[in-house]
């Protein structure tokens, strides 16, 4: 029996391919869990509708994605922190951080999306990488300065 899975099933395929399984299995299982359907011609119509669906929102997608990346390709990302006598940090710059500071700049991007191997630990400007779906990246530079509210407190 010709079916159309719903969904993936594992060591069948994948969502939206027709395969052939015996009857049995169709009936009891796939069928009965919605996990497939009978692969009719109304059913295979059903199908060409759906993947022409499903292909026009990746390529909205797509759209999207390389226009954030376009938009965030090259932004400088300033964070201030409070720092010692010697300009040593009193905290880590991590991903998590950086993609606060994104979000308040108006990017959703999640922290593990924010390519940093270790945790930044000093003062200076840091490139960093940033993945996005549909394998695209934008290269941010990351600004770590002194809070100097917080030096004008110490010195009085």
């Amino acid at each position: 029996m010709k079916v159309i899975l719903l969904q993936d099933v594992e060591g069948l395929g994948k969502k939206y391919e027709v395969k052939e399984v015996k009857d049995g299995h169709a009936r009891n299982l796939l069928l009965p869990e919605k996990m497939a359907k009978a692969a009719t011609k109304e059913a295979l119509k059903w199908l060409s509708d759906q993947k022409e669906v499903i292909e026009k929102e990746a390529e909205e997608d797509l759209k999207k994605e390389q226009s954030v990346a376009s938009e965030l390709d090259g932004s400088e990302v300033a964070i201030l922190v409070k720092v010692g006598d010697e300009d040593q940090l009193f905290e880590s710059i991590n991903a998590q951080k950086i993609a606060e500071k994104l979000k308040e700049m108006g990017f959703e991007i999640k922290k593990s999306q924010i390519k940093l191997a270790e945790p930044i630990k000093e003062l200076g400007e840091f490139p960093i990488s940033v993945s996005l779906k549909h394998n695209l990246e934008a290269e941010i530079k990351v600004i770590i300065s002194a809070d100097s509210a917080e030096k004008k407190l110490e010195e009085e």
